[in-house]
């Protein structure tokens, strides 16, 4: 008990700030897997009494006299309609930002009725209950287009060609969502695209047949028997594998009805064959991501509208997650067998497909979007001041992000070893970042030891810290929004509209004030204040590093940069190492953020309702281990929604009935 009482003294202490009850809250928001896996109708129960008795005249009395069901909708939040299905996926942003908002004292708006800290702190162990609202539900299957990585490797696996062959397609914007539309432009870029390959790969008549030719087509330039009937067992082969599963009769007729029309042109068997394999190449089978067509009679769960995807289903969906391409033959044959599914053999894949180079994929689609390094190489640095952005600094500062990110995948290290590690990877060019150009030479990324502890981790890591800085300058806030959204995975409000940025502070008053007390004076502001305790501390932990990730003493106008700081609840810290030991704390939430934020990206949506009691029973499962790299991919492969999906038009007749 004599341990109890000094932390439940400083609990109280802590809560009597408007900046310590957020960071209170946002480190124990995060609940371990121990509830999930209680009494879900329990939970469920209490959460609807929560809601019913307390959240419901909170809602009221603070929240609907300004975003409630009239026009215009103020700042596009609507209450009205989240007051009768709060567990809906249309009002889970709305929870999450009303959450953050609350927390951070910036709602209600000054001069408004404000609720108490008690209230405050009720509505902030709301958004945790609100997950036990919803059933059991896997979620849609999200038919999407392939990405332009995706797309590119599937020809090359396909067909052999170099994936350059996609460069003219646009470049996606980063997300957890995926496109699935196609425009008529689009269409005629794949159109093109297609053209190429088959120039690539297809002789023309009379020429020398190509060896992937003959591996398509058949050895032989001109079928023994019927045409058409020789043209319907290549298109089964091809469909096979561009499709990602067998194809249907009706998709066969389809395809040989474009050989036919080939023929009817006075097209040469092998350029029809050609034609017929165009088709393939800009059909929604191959360019979508797409669920079968139907769920096989039978299966439990049908009735209700969920049921487990199909071997090929999961096939395609484990390797574009692994390897961003097709699944290969080993995959198909085991789909074939309607084996995959089977726990130990899809354990056993998951770990063959991690240990292939292939799953460099992982990293360029996943990883550089987590950790916000993939629009490096595009990234404005103002040259006068930083001439060193080149184009092989750029590419090498993301080299050492991606290496250190395949090698904790690699060794299966924590999850943690992500904010604190002793080594990372360098060459010449990076290295002189560092200040160890005198003992890494060379264009050749390796592997090297750290002794500088405030390096070390993705904190210090050059293209981390270029990533979140502006043209000219370091950016506190952004490296503080960076640690707590992309790291702890917190929800972290945006500015008020009506509040200036730095840049636009008057010159002349600020000229020889160092970052930090630019961004006090920024913080003087109180509709910024409570956010900014949080933000500018994390920041300022990191200012002794440059826009480019040099360390460096002292700022451009020579002031001696303080990067000492305390956090709410009275966590000091002097530099980055300090910095790193305190986050490295909280190693439950850097995990969980981890395996949310690959869940989603897994299944190419965001997370909602039973998403969230998933994602707790994953964490108190991996908890016992270290949350190890290799266990959280594995755990995210296996689980509920990666591995079962919803049916819309069975599940809606289920409810009405």
């Amino acid at each position: 008990m004599s341990l109890l009482v000094p932390v439940a003294s400083v609990t109280r202490r802590l809560l009597k700030t408007p900046a310590g009850g957020l960071w209170l809250m946002l480190s124990l928001s995060c609940p371990s897997g121990l509830l999930a896996a209680g009494n879900h109708d329990a939970l469920k129960a209490d959460a609807e009494q929560y809601f019913r008795d307390r959240v419901t005249p909170f809602v009221k009395s603070y929240c609907l006299p300004c975003h409630r069901s009239e026009r215009p909708t103020r700042g596009g939040v609507n209450f009205t309609p989240a007051l009768k299905t709060p567990e809906h996926a249309a009002f889970t942003e709305n929870w999450k930002k009303a959450d953050a908002r609350v927390r951070a004292h910036d709602m209600p708006p000054k001069g408004a009725r404000l609720p108490s800290d008690d209230e405050r702190r009720m509505f902030a162990e709301w958004l945790p209950k609100l997950k036990y609202l919803s059933d059991k539900d896997p979620g849609p299957f999200v038919i999407r287009r392939l990405t332009k990585p995706e797309y590119a490797n599937t020809l090359h696996d396909l067909f052999g060609v170099p994936p350059s062959v996609a460069d003219g397609l646009p470049d996606e914007v980063a997300g957890q969502g995926y496109l699935n539309s196609l425009s008529p432009i689009q269409l005629e870029q794949y159109l093109a695209i297609a053209d190429n390959v088959l120039r690539q790969i297809v002789a023309p008549p009379g020429h020398r047949r190509t060896e992937m030719e003959k591996r398509l087509f058949g050895a032989s330039a001109k079928p023994s028997g019927d045409p058409r009937r020789a043209a319907r067992e290549v298109a089964r082969s091809l469909a096979r594998k561009a499709y990602r599963r067998p194809p249907t009769e009706a998709e066969l007729d389809t395809l040989v009805a474009t050989f036919d029309l080939g023929t009817r042109n006075k097209l040469a068997y092998q350029q029809a064959l050609g034609l017929m394999l165009k088709g393939i190449l800009v059909s929604p089978q191959f360019l979508f991501i797409t669920p079968a067509a139907g769920a096989e009679p039978g299966v439990a769960g049908t009735e209700a509208g969920i049921v487990p995807l199909d071997d090929y289903q999961l096939a395609s969906r484990l390797s574009y997650f692994l390897w961003a391409t097709m699944p290969d033959e080993q995959l198909m044959t085991l789909a074939d067998r309607k084996q995959l599914h089977l726990p130990a053999v899809l354990q056993a894949q998951t770990k063959r497909m991690l240990d292939d180079p292939r799953s460099r994929a992982l990293f360029d689609g996943f990883g550089a979007q987590w950790l916000n390094v993939g629009g490096l190489q595009r990234q404005t640095f103002d040259p006068a001041l930083f001439p060193q952005m080149t184009p092989a600094l750029r590419q090498g500062m993301y080299d050492e992000v991606r290496l250190f990110f395949e090698s904790i995948v690699r060794d299966n290290e924590p999850a943690i070893r992500f904010v604190d590690s002793d080594y990372t990877y360098l060459n010449g060019t990076v290295a002189a970042l560092y200040g160890m150009e005198n003992t890494v030479r060379g264009p050749e990324m390796r592997k090297v030891v750290l002794s500088d502890r405030q390096r070390g981790g993705v904190l210090g890591m050059p293209g981390i810290l270029a990533a979140t800085s502006l043209p000219n300058r370091t950016s506190p806030v952004k490296r503080g929004v960076w640690v707590l959204e992309q790291v702890l995975g917190e929800h972290v409000p945006a500015p008020p509209p009506d509040v200036p940025a730095l840049d636009k502070q008057d010159p002349a008053a600020v000229a020889n004030l160092t970052m930090r007390q630019r961004t006090e004076l920024h913080r003087t502001n109180p509709v910024c204040a409570n956010c900014h305790q949080i933000l500018d501390p994390i920041g300022f932990g990191l200012e002794k590093f440059d826009a480019i990730g040099r360390w460096r003493d002292h700022d451009t106008n020579g002031q001696a940069i303080d990067s000492s700081g305390e956090l709410p609840g009275g966590k000091h810290f002097s530099g980055p190492a300090d910095l790193k030991g305190i986050i490295a704390q909280r190693n439950a939430d850097v995990a969980r953020n981890l395996v949310e934020k690959m869940l989603a990206y897994a299944l190419g949506r965001k997370l909602e309702g039973y998403d969230e009691i998933v994602v707790d029973d994953l964490i108190g499962e991996l908890a016992g281990d270290g949350y190890r790299m290799r266990a959280i991919i594995n755990g995210v492969v296996s689980s509920y929604p990666f591995t079962y999906r919803r049916i819309e038009a069975q599940r809606r007749l289920h409810e009405q009935n």
